[in-house]
């Protein structure tokens, strides 16, 4: 499947005070690796997404929960994301 600017994450917890990284969730049926593919998150920039925001993506289809970081957001752009695996 594909982002839906329709379905964009939300803000769990916002940064306090500009410091430390803010807290997303989404939901969607794409799995992890769709999450990861580049520029995933097209309007991540309009959003207010930041590099080391965090993003808590609830995959409906698996069902699956999995953690992610915002490595890159291009201005104007989309927002890429790497998930962190949990061990």
């Amino acid at each position: 499947m594909a982002y839906a600017t329709t379905n964009p994450p939300q803000v769990a917890v916002p940064s306090v005070g500009g410091q430390g990284p803010t807290i997303w969730t989404y939901t969607s049926a794409d799995a992890r690796a769709t999450v990861n593919g580049a520029d995933y998150f097209s309007n991540g920039d309009d959003l207010g997404m930041k590099v080391g925001d965090l993003v808590v993506v609830y995959d409906t289809g698996t069902p699956l929960t999995s953690l992610h970081f915002v490595a890159a957001v291009t201005a104007g752009g989309a927002a890429d994301v790497n998930d962190i695996p949990l061990v």
